[in-house]
């Protein structure tokens, strides 16, 4: 998945805000919560977003796969498809829509309806 694909596909999820912040990344929310972005690693895009527990446990140990510098440092479970082979770009979809949906279902459920998730 190249930078393109991801920002396209974030933006087809439902009620998605982008920002470019943090030193040129493309930054995704939903109801102002991050759940995906995207920047650089060693000329590579980087991608990172939001893991469950047991995710945050077996994805570091693929080649390509590494807790999400600065919020996994923080006890937050994200994780970061940084370098090839890492995850296929069907992997890496399904975990970006998982993030999203650990976001919303987080939500108020007065914010959900708000919004019409």
């Amino acid at each position: 998945m190249n930078r393109d694909e991801f920002n396209s596909f974030c933006q087809s999820l439902p009620q998605t805000t982008h920002v470019v912040q943090w030193g040129n990344s493309d930054v995704w929310k939903v109801a102002g919560k991050l759940f995906a972005l995207c920047g650089w690693a060693d000329d590579e895009p980087a991608f990172t977003f939001k893991v469950t527990p047991l995710a945050f446990e077996i994805l570091p140990d693929l080649d390509g796969v590494r807790p999400a510098p600065y919020l996994a440092s923080r006890g937050m479970k994200w994780v970061q498809h940084y370098k090839s082979p890492g995850l296929s770009d069907t992997e890496l979809r399904n975990h970006i829509t998982y993030s999203y949906e650990m976001i919303v279902a987080a939500l108020t459920k007065k914010k959900r309806a708000e919004l019409g998730l």
